[in-house]
C-alpha cells in the first residue's frame, strides 16, 4: 500500500472544468526515500521504511546516524514503514514522489487532531446541560456518575471532563483533485485532521479504489 509522508500547509479551494467550487486541503507531500527494505525471511513481514524531509546530523543521534549511513541517505527527520503488498518491489535509495499518485484516486489521510487541553463533559462528550432556572445548580456538572450504594464507586469508561484532542484521525476515501509536481503538493477534497504545519500520512485508500 503506497504511502507518502508530508505536511498540511491550509486549505483553500479550486475550480473544476464546470465552474463548481472544490474545498481542498494543501498537502506538501515528499519526496520521501527508501531507508530499509523489510522481508518475511529478515523481519517476519514485508514492510518498506521511508525517510521524510532532511535533518541535520548533529540532531541524529548515533544509532539512527548508522541506520541512514547504512542505506546511503542523508539523515532524516521522519520516520515510517508501511506494508507492501504481493508482487511490488522497491529498493533502498528510492524516491517516492506525489507524480506516483493518481489523480482521481481515493486516499486516507491519517495526522494528528488539535489539541484543545482539559475540557468540561459538554464540550468533550456533546452531553446535555442541566435546567437554567429555578435556582438549578446543575448547568453544565457531568451528572451523577455513581452506582447508588451498590456497587458504590464509579464505573469505568465514564464519559467526563478531561483531556480533549491531540489524537490520532483518519480520513476516509478523501479524492485526490489535483497534483503540482513540482512544488511537490497535493490538493485533496475537503479538510483533513492537524494543524498547519502538521505531519500527515497519506496513501491510497483500503477501500473505496477499484
Amino acid at each position: 500500500m503506497k504511502t507518502i509522508l508530508g505536511k498540511k500547509m491550509g486549505m483553500t479551494q479550486i475550480f473544476d472544468e464546470a465552474g463548481n467550487v472544490i474545498p481542498v486541503t494543501v498537502i506538501e507531500a515528499g519526496p520521501e526515500v527508501v531507508t530499509q527494505v523489510k522481508t518475511v525471511e529478515t523481519d517476519g513481514y514485508n514492510a518498506v521504511q521511508v525517510g521524510f524531509e532532511d535533518q541535520k546530523p548533529q540532531r541524529v543521534n548515533k544509532p539512527l546516524t548508522g541506520h541512514f549511513a547504512k542505506a546511503g541517505v542523508a539523515p532524516k527527520k521522519y520516520l515510517a514503514e508501511f506494508r507492501t503488498e504481493e508482487g511490488e518491489a522497491y529498493e533502498v535509495g528510492q524516491v517516492i514522489t506525489v507524480a506516483d499518485f493518481e489523480v482521481g484516486s481515493k486516499l486516507d489521510v491519517t495526522g494528528t487532531s488539535k489539541g484543545k487541553g482539559t475540557q468540561g463533559n459538554i464540550k468533550r462528550h456533546h452531553h446535555r446541560r442541566g435546567p437554567m432556572t429555578h435556582g438549578s445548580k446543575h448547568k453544565r456538572l457531568p451528572g451523577g456518575l455513581a452506582a447508588a450504594t451498590y456497587p458504590s464507586r464509579v464505573f469505568k469508561g465514564n464519559e467526563g471532563p478531561g483531556r480533549t484532542g491531540r489524537d490520532t484521525v483518519t480520513v476516509q476515501n478523501v479524492v485526490l483533485v489535483k497534483v503540482i509536481e513540482e512544488r511537490n503538493l497535493m490538493l485533496v477534497k475537503g479538510a483533513v485532521p492537524g494543524n498547519k504545519g502538521g505531519l500527515v500520512r497519506v496513501q491510497y485508500a483500503v477501500k473505496g479504489n477499484k
